[in-house]
């Protein structure tokens, strides 16, 4: 096998593991209990901080391979792309409602197969668009099935609305600025370059956790700090944390060297299918015509990119 085509399997493999312990941030309205979605974000940052400050302190040797502005540059990567992503996800769904959000995360595979293939051709337009098309109406149809649910007010949705606009931007930020720095520093550095994310992510959540209280949006201080009360709040936070900071961030910093950012963006749309299944069996009900429509079209239009690239990727035999 060729080395380019399996260094691309590779990385579709790590993408698939990264894309999949991301889909876990989703499930956190189904496992806060009585505390609030806050208070679960409050307790996965700081696990993940923690973790990261571990992975630093180990990794001293490649740490001292990155220069201080890349090490700035990491941590502030964690700190737009976990805490700043999720902050925003978290407040569109309050302020917008549930459909409104979704359907613009549901953007972000699109836009950031276009940048990439736009800042580095890859392959032909005409040969994108089948895929690319598949992608954008199985994420219509996934999205147009939730119109059923109830809708936030009026006076919220503008707020939704900058919420959801916001994480696009920042999860587009994030996936370009990753992809170039990646191509910078040396390939045996990627742990150490996790943990500088996730220590970022941990540093912001402490900057940040005096203006969260003030807005009294935590309830581990009313309802109970202790582990038998908050026991399961803690297990769930440093689960999760431990999947999409450190499994999560590791497979895809480590992708991102093996994948042109055109399939890479396209792979992304993985965590929303992934994010659904899981969403389908916390709630213990079977995906509607339209939902399973919508997961087929983006599954497909996933193989498809996929099969695409890797075909590209074989060299040309002359017979």
């Amino acid at each position: 096998m060729p080395p380019a085509h399996s260094t691309l399997l590779a990385g579709v493999a790590l993408a698939v593991v990264a894309t999949l312990s991301w889909a876990l941030n989703f499930i956190a309205p189904y496992v806060t209990g009585d505390y609030s979605l806050y208070d679960l974000m409050l307790v996965k940052f700081l696990s993940a901080g923690l973790l990261g400050l571990v992975v630093v302190m180990f990794c001293r040797a490649q740490l001292r391979s990155l220069s201080g502005g890349l090490r700035m540059l990491g941590a502030g990567l964690g700190f737009i792309g976990y805490l700043g992503y999720s902050s925003c996800i978290a407040a569109g769904v309050v302020f917008g409602g549930p459909v409104l959000t979704p359907a613009f995360i549901g953007l972000v595979p699109v836009l950031l197969a276009l940048i990439g293939n736009a800042t580095h051709k890859t392959i032909e337009w005409r040969r994108l668009a089948t895929p690319l098309a598949l992608l954008t109406i199985g994420l219509l149809l996934s999205n147009i099935s939730s119109l059923d649910q109830p809708a936030a007010s009026g006076s919220s949705w503008p707020l939704g609305l900058l919420f959801s606009v916001g994480a696009v931007a920042l999860w587009l930020v994030f996936s370009v600025v990753n992809q170039r720095a990646m191509a910078r520093i040396p390939a045996q550095s990627s742990t150490v370059w996790t943990g500088l994310m996730m220590l970022g992510a941990g540093i912001g959540t402490l900057c940040l956790l005096p203006l969260v209280q003030t807005l009294g949006l935590l309830k581990l201080p009313t309802l109970g700090l202790s582990f038998s009360q908050a026991g399961n709040l803690y297990a769930w936070g440093l689960g999760i944390a431990l999947m999409s900071s450190v499994i999560g961030a590791w497979a895809w910093n480590i992708a991102s060297r093996r994948l042109p950012m055109v399939l890479s963006g396209q792979l992304i749309a993985l965590e929303s299918l992934f994010a659904t299944l899981l969403g389908l069996w916390f709630k213990g009900r079977l995906p509607t015509v339209l939902e399973t429509s919508g997961l087929a079209a983006v599954l497909l239009g996933v193989v498809m990119a996929v099969r695409i690239l890797l075909t590209a990727s074989r060299p040309k035999t002359s017979g």
